[in-house]
């Protein structure tokens, strides 16, 4: 099946795989070709898929998933490597959101924006984290 991964920077990875593991937001999903089509929300998380044999294996933001019986879309805001990471940076990250979080200061929408960066954060040290 096709597997399309794509970022609003680029086309991270296009190409038939034989299959696909998402977060999605009941949990890991397994896609198999000919698998019933669905459209659901994209976990941050590990996305891993089997192409050509070989597992590889990403952190994934938030996003959607769109699957048809031959080919899986996945639309995030991250894609990124185990190489891509910086620990310290994602771990900088993490204490200035949790510390921005302990603040009430914050509107709706603000308080929003720092639980889905401390989500993605969290998402890839922990996939940075197994991959060693």
């Amino acid at each position: 099946m096709l597997l399309n991964i794509v970022t609003p920077e680029k086309i991270f990875f296009s190409d038939q795989v034989e299959s696909t593991l998402v977060p999605g937001i009941d949990g890991e999903l397994g896609l198999l070709p000919n698998h019933a089509p669905l459209v659901t929300v994209l976990q941050p998380g590990e996305l891993r898929y089997t192409h050509n044999g070989v597992e590889h294996a990403l952190a994934v933001g938030e996003g959607f998933v769109e699957v048809t019986q031959d080919h899986v879309s996945i639309l995030t805001d991250i894609a990124v490597t185990h190489d891509e990471i910086d620990e310290d940076v994602e771990q900088k990250a993490i204490d200035r959101a949790k510390k921005a979080l302990e603040d009430s200061d914050h509107t709706l929408e603000e308080l929003a924006a720092v639980r889905a960066s401390l989500s993605k954060s969290l998402a890839k040290l922990d996939f940075k984290r197994r991959r060693r």
